[in-house]
């Protein structure tokens, strides 16, 4: 079975999960799970010993919950420590990846990425993200982003689909149509 199949599994078992426990679970099991696999692939030496076949799986579970205590739900803990007993701790960033994607399903919910030329205010963001909506109609997680180059104008991308608003586009295509357009009559209004 391939990673991807696996971490995807895992994914949909901790959404199970997630969902049994109720309340703000979906949300809170994403950012804990990005948090475990951020501190994997941040820190070499975290990352050697969860890794290394010479720390027994009790002791990398062990470890885990006691730097989860006290802030991660019991389940979750239970969770990760299934994880490593199964051998798996090396596709945590896959299955937290994989999560995020379910969870934004189960929320009816995209990330798009926005583009301006200039820095957006708040009046403006909560503007596009309204538009954004209404368009897509789902809920809409933007993140801005900045490119002088644009002279003006938006460029959103929902997924793999990408809407260029903006000016310089506007700007090569008006370029385009005069480079090419055949003139209806000579220069200077002359007739054969």
């Amino acid at each position: 079975m391939s990673a991807h199949v696996v971490a995807r599994n895992y994914a949909e078992a901790l959404l199970a999960l997630a969902e049994q426990a109720g309340g703000d679970a979906l949300e809170r099991f994403g950012e804990l799970m990005d948090a475990v696999a951020g501190a994997l692939a941040a820190d070499a030496r975290v990352l050697s010993v969860m890794m290394s076949p010479r720390v027994t799986k009790a002791a990398k579970r062990d470890v885990l919950a006691r730097a989860l205590r006290g802030t991660a739900p019991e389940a979750f803990i239970r969770f990760l420590g299934a994880i490593v007993q199964r051998g798996r701790q090396g596709l945590l960033g896959e299955i937290s990846a994989a999560y995020l994607v379910l969870v934004d399903v189960k929320l009816n919910r995209v990330h798009a990425g926005v583009v301006t030329a200039h820095p957006v205010d708040e009046a403006l963001a909560r503007d596009i993200t309204a538009r954004l909506q209404d368009a897509v109609r789902k809920t809409v997680v933007p993140h801005f982003d900045t490119d002088p180059r644009l002279l003006g104008g938006v460029i959103v991308r929902i997924g793999d689909r990408v809407f260029d608003g903006s000016l310089r586009r506007r700007m090569r295509l008006l370029r385009h149509r005069l480079l090419h357009a055949a003139p209806t009559s000579p220069p200077g209004g002359a007739t054969d």
